[in-house]
């Protein structure tokens, strides 16, 4: 038996914080309004996408205990990249130091659980590969309308990263995925080169909320467990109206889902990772324990895993 275990994670997110005040003051909003409404209290704007994930793709390598010429496989989730060419994952590849393959991916939201699930198959293929570094990282600040109260509010920049080791004697990490897509639904959240993000909201709420609990419940019943043996639930942090519709569907309480949006609002393909990463330092995961991660994107993709921490 082989499989791959979780070794290192690392977040960074930019110093200047953006509250709801500030929106309040030029916006027609509220704080009251905001919080109610998405339970985003305040967001972090700045750097780079390249820039953050090798912030925290160094953070992760360093808790792992390598040297980053050790990591074979980068892939980096991303709506966000750098530039059109060449892919972010070259620069990130390159100000790390690491060997072997690089990539980006984007499936927007839910990058994060995708890449996962990629690298995975990758280290467990018997290709060479035997240590993956995942990062998400974004700016969407740069390509959401500050004048567009809808978005603005949400959006945020930031960047988790997690490393993976393939070992002979480890159990599978992924005990079951499900990723998906529904291409007839990208007008409800997309954004053309050059623009910013057009969004339908309630329309994304409806969506989002159906296909995840689906992606989430599937995702359950293959791996053979029930919601009662879930450790801890790590949803996309998008809003948290839709966490919470989300974990009573589920039957997931509160105080197993890692939430983190209130600080760090909506940040894609960045916020499962950032999420894992704050309740795995606060102590929150213990060997052996089950995590089930659930994100949905633009596309619409959705993506479900159950996954297991440790050793």
């Amino acid at each position: 038996m082989s499989g791959s275990v979780i070794t290192g994670w690392g977040t960074a997110l930019p110093e200047k914080v953006v509250t709801n005040a500030e929106f309040e003051a030029r916006l027609e909003t509220t704080d009251t309004w905001i919080v109610e409404r998405t339970g985003i209290h305040e967001r972090r704007f700045g750097g780079t996408t390249s820039g953050l994930a090798v912030e925290a793709g160094a953070a992760a390598i360093t808790m792992a205990g390598l040297a980053p010429s050790e990591i074979d496989l980068l892939i980096l989730a991303t709506t966000t990249p750098d530039k059109a060419i060449p892919a972010t994952s070259s620069t990130v590849h390159a100000q790390l130091g690491c060997s072997g393959a690089a990539f980006d991916l984007n499936t927007a939201c839910a990058g994060y659980v995708y890449a996962t699930v990629v690298a995975d198959a990758m280290l467990g293929a018997g290709i060479g590969f035997k240590r993956a570094l995942v990062i998400g990282s974004e700016t969407l600040s740069v390509i959401t309308d500050m004048e567009d109260r809808a978005t603005a509010v949400l959006f945020a920049d930031g960047a988790g990263a997690v490393v993976f080791e393939h070992r002979d004697d480890a159990q599978p990490l992924i005990l079951a995925s499900d990723l998906g897509l529904d291409g007839s639904l990208l007008s409800i959240l997309y954004c053309d080169h050059g623009g910013f993000m057009k969004m339908e909201g309630r329309e994304v709420f409806r969506r989002a909320v159906r296909a995840t609990v689906e992606s989430a419940l599937k995702v359950l019943d293959q791996a053979g467990v029930t919601a009662d043996e879930i450790a801890l639930f790590v949803p996309h942090q998008a809003n948290q109206r839709i966490i919470d519709a989300m974990t009573q569907r589920l039957g997931i309480p509160q105080d197993r889902t890692a939430i983190v949006l209130d600080k760090t609002g909506n940040t894609s393909s960045a916020s499962i990772p950032i999420a894992l990463a704050a309740a795995a330092d606060a102590g929150r995961l213990s060997d052996g324990d089950l995590i089930l991660f659930s994100g949905f994107g633009a596309g619409m993709t959705w993506a479900s895993a159950v996954v297991r921490w440790g050793q």
